[in-house]
């Protein structure tokens, strides 16, 4: 009885089905622009025919290879009829060309906030080591310290740091670099996902980051290097302490939708906002891959204190210009 009924179902509406399959075939060969917009109208229309049919065989319990067969078809015309009109490689130009730009001008208030964290964190590393070396490995774990210390000479500081010999392609742009993005995206990535917890942790990694920055300024300062550290810090430093920001402002953004969901409920706010947010911290990962780069081999590549500052000011020059420009005319 099961077989009669789905062998009349699929006679009265077979001939709509073959042609949902030449259609989504025709699609998924050369994409949607092979279909004209009369096709595309029709795609969609026998789209929820499918849909229908598949509803109607799941209550009436019809054949079971009917219903897989309905069930593969339809999910084929939903990802044609509701899919991305885009490839992957053009999904990401248009992130990068206006998403990511446009979603971090979003973020201007996050932004002055986690500056100021960490400028504060700056501030505290510095005076503590200024007012006693010691404090330098209580704030410095000896993992981020490299041997660098109390007991460092500024000759060793030259040599050994700020201008060190090139080690060669192989050990700065692929080990080296590669291990420096690791590490920072990790800390991006988590500065990020502790915006969830009300964006007290993700202040308070930000302030922390912060007072390392500022021992290491105190340390060279103590003997005479103040100018160089910083250049030597600026080349990669714009573009990573950038990403790191930036991923704590949408840390941030998460922890004041969490708090202040507004008009929407909370999931929903979580959902809007949240999207854009993430967007944010993942272009930041692209970040850290470029100052792993340029810390993992320019920085030393460039031996002269006034070539590191060109540099990271000519850095600095483009982000401006890419974050407040790139995708302005859609604002």
């Amino acid at each position: 009885m099961i077989t009669l009924r789905s062998a009349e179902f699929r006679r009265a509406r077979e001939h709509a089905w073959l042609r949902l399959d030449e259609m989504v075939s025709l699609a998924e060969r050369k994409g949607i622009g092979a279909l004209s917009a009369d096709e595309a109208q029709e795609i969609a229309r026998l789209y929820r025919s499918a849909s229908s049919s598949l509803s109607v065989a799941r209550n009436i319990a019809l054949d079971r290879n009917l219903i897989l067969y309905l069930e593969n078809l339809t999910l084929r015309a939903y990802l044609v009829v509701y899919g991305p009109r885009i490839g992957a490689l053009q999904s990401l130009a248009v992130f990068f060309t206006g998403g990511f730009p446009k979603a971090v001008r979003k973020l201007v208030k996050h932004l002055a906030i986690v500056s100021a964290a960490m400028l504060i964190g700056l501030a505290a590393g510095y005076a503590l080591v200024s007012a006693d070396a010691e404090n330098f490995s209580s704030l410095v774990p000896g993992s981020l310290a490299g041997g660098r210390g109390v007991n460092s000479t500024r000759e060793e500081l030259l040599s050994d740091e700020l201008f060190a010999e090139w080690p060669g392609f192989v050990d700065t742009f692929v080990v080296f670099a590669n291990s420096l993005f690791r590490h920072n995206a990790i800390v991006g990535v988590f500065s990020f996902g502790l915006g969830f917890a009300l964006g007290v942790p993700t202040l308070l990694l930000v302030v922390y980051n912060g007072a390392v920055l500022g021992a290491f300024m105190a340390l060279h300062a103590a003997k005479g290097l103040a100018v160089d550290f910083v250049g030597w810090i600026a080349i990669h430093g714009v573009t990573e302490i950038l990403a790191i920001l930036l991923c704590a402002a949408a840390g941030l953004s998460i922890a004041e939708t969490v708090i202040f969901p507004g008009d929407l409920s909370r999931p929903a706010s979580l959902a809007l906002r949240g999207r854009e947010a993430a967007g944010v911290a993942a272009g930041a990962v692209a970040l850290f891959f470029i100052a792993g780069f340029i810390e993992g081999g320019f920085r030393q590549l460039i031996a002269s204190t006034p070539g590191r500052y060109a540099f990271a000011l000519a850095t600095a020059a483009l982000w401006a210009l890419y974050f407040t420009r790139a995708g302005a005319s859609d604002d």
